[in-house]
């Protein structure tokens, strides 16, 4: 059985990898579209198994009261969300947080395209 830890780290590794090829050809100045349609094409060269756009509905006392989208689900237990923002704010990382407790999971990437280099940031729960 593989380890899951070192599964995460692998996993992230590869889509952190496909993400630097992204921004090393586009730079930032793009609207996150944009790195979430190229990232998608990297991932594919790449063999990663991933969803794009997995949509989870969010629940209040058992009632649903809407969904959200996370932009990547690689290999069914790491989080991807795209940024193109000039940082990664403490917004960016609670939406995230929510997101892996509504998906069930505890490990997830924000990558931000926004910024000169591209901004890393893991958080796991």
């Amino acid at each position: 059985m593989v380890d899951l830890k070192y599964k995460h780290s692998a996993l992230s590794e590869q889509v952190i990898g496909c993400a630097l090829r992204v921004h090393t050809a586009l730079g930032h100045g793009f609207p996150e579209v944009i790195y979430q349609r190229s990232l998608e094409i990297e991932l594919k060269l790449a063999g990663v198994i991933f969803e794009r756009e997995v949509e989870q509905p969010v629940y209040y006392r058992d009632i649903k009261v809407g969904s959200r989208r996370v932009d990547f689900l690689v290999d069914e237990m790491l989080l991807v969300e795209l940024k193109a923002a000039s940082e990664i704010l403490l917004a960016h990382k609670s939406q995230v947080l929510n997101y892996l407790t509504a998906y069930k999971l505890s490990v997830a990437l924000i990558l931000n395209f926004g910024q000169p280099s591209l901004a890393i940031k893991r958080l796991v729960l």
